[in-house]
């Protein structure tokens, strides 16, 4: 089958947010080349031999981002360029700086585009023990208390480094003591469920409300043993689920965090915690009121360049 590509440059802040504009527009998978996943690289195996080779010197874009959707030529994306660019450029009204919000359509041939990622994405440690490593890399832990999440992104493109997703692990590593329950919204390509394993969690339930993303996530936690046993599953946030569990955890746009707080707090048990993340500034206060306002208790506040994450907690007595 052949596909068309339809890429976007943009701003590394704006990144999941044009992503999942790609995805509800029907997107196949995405690919991200963000510039600020090329500052702490290390100099490493990046040749086309396995020769090491300073990131300095491979070719990427030195600022901002260029976020790839790919759709089946049935689909005729070129006709949707110009709403999905509109899209885009709405973001503003959001606080999420689009940048230039260009848009261009490439006919691109299957198997060249499966793979061209994979020259942008390499292990990267992102938060003091977890490491994200593409499965197609020969890594070994530089310590014994540096736990490794093998990713390979697959069609629902994402390399785990984005601040959002930074901050929901520095949440984990704070509430966490091992053995808690754990209810993954938004799980994406596993990234969160897998770590949470990792840092010693008990029974995880993770959601997703796109197909793509739950097989992505599925092949994930194959990839990683000691993960093993993480449900997942296609689900609209937590619609029809009751559990009682001690964490739950969404990195997921503000807009979405909101109708989840009633959700998450009927899942919780008390003294449970609720971690989210994905909260750009203009939203943050707006979110925060949402958690009081059901009666959360605002433990932490975690922040990362542009983006906000929370640490909230159900009291144990409830009124």
């Amino acid at each position: 089958m052949d596909w068309t590509e339809l890429s976007i440059i943009t701003t590394s802040e704006a990144v999941e947010a044009v992503s999942n504009i790609l995805m509800e527009n029907g997107a196949s998978g995405v690919s991200i080349e963000d510039a600020k996943d090329f500052e702490k690289l290390k100099p490493g195996r990046y040749g086309d031999h396995g020769e090491i080779v300073d990131p300095k010197n491979l070719a990427h874009i030195a600022q901002g981002a260029i976020v790839s959707a790919y759709y089946p030529n049935k689909q005729h994306i070129d006709q949707q360029a110009d709403n999905i660019a509109q899209k885009v450029r709405n973001l503003s009204k959001f606080g999420l700086n689009p940048g230039p919000a260009e848009v261009n359509v490439t006919p691109v041939v299957n198997q060249d585009w499966q793979t061209a990622w994979e020259k942008y994405y390499h292990p990267v440690s992102i938060s003091r023990f977890i490491t994200i490593v593409p499965s197609w890399e020969d890594y070994q832990p530089k310590s014994e208390f540096e736990q490794i999440v093998r990713l390979d992104p697959g069609m629902a493109f994402g390399t785990g480094t984005h601040p959002t997703t930074r901050l929901s692990l520095q949440a984990l590593e704070i509430v966490m003591q091992g053995g808690e329950s754990i209810l993954d919204v938004g799980t994406g390509s596993g990234v969160l469920s897998i770590a949470a394993k990792l840092m010693g969690a008990g029974e995880i339930s993770a959601f997703d409300v796109d197909d793509i993303a739950v097989r992505s996530a599925e092949k994930n936690i194959q990839l990683n043993p000691a993960a093993k046993n993480i449900h997942v599953s296609a689900n609209d946030l937590l619609k029809g689920i009751h559990q009682q569990v001690d964490i739950v955890v969404a990195n997921i746009l503000a807009e979405i965090i909101i109708p989840l707080v009633p959700q998450a707090w009927d899942n919780l048990k008390p003294d449970g915690y609720f971690l989210t993340s994905g909260i750009i500034k203009d939203k943050f206060d707006v979110v925060r009121s949402a958690m009081v306002d059901q009666g959360f208790q605002i433990v932490e506040t975690l922040k990362m360049k542009d983006w906000y994450g929370i640490i909230a907690q159900k009291p144990k007595d409830e009124e």
